[in-house]
């Protein structure tokens, strides 16, 4: 993957989690009714991604040394 394309989708994931957190934290409304999504678990997803993600641009920056 491009180094652009790895950066938007590092802050895509980045901001996704950081709205399923504020989401997830939210008090229950029980006049709504239950959630129908699970925001915490939706929040763990993005998390990693971005996590991945950030570890491939480190890579693309060429700030790791490749072993062998």
């Amino acid at each position: 993957m491009d180094f652009n394309v790895t950066l938007a989708l590092t802050a895509c994931a980045a901001s996704l989690a950081g709205l399923f957190a504020w989401l997830g934290a939210r008090a229950p409304n029980p006049l709504k009714g239950p959630r129908l999504l699970p925001y915490r678990f939706l929040m763990a997803l993005c998390a990693a991604a971005a996590l991945v993600l950030a570890t491939h641009l480190v890579g693309l920056a060429g700030l790791v040394k490749k072993q062998g």
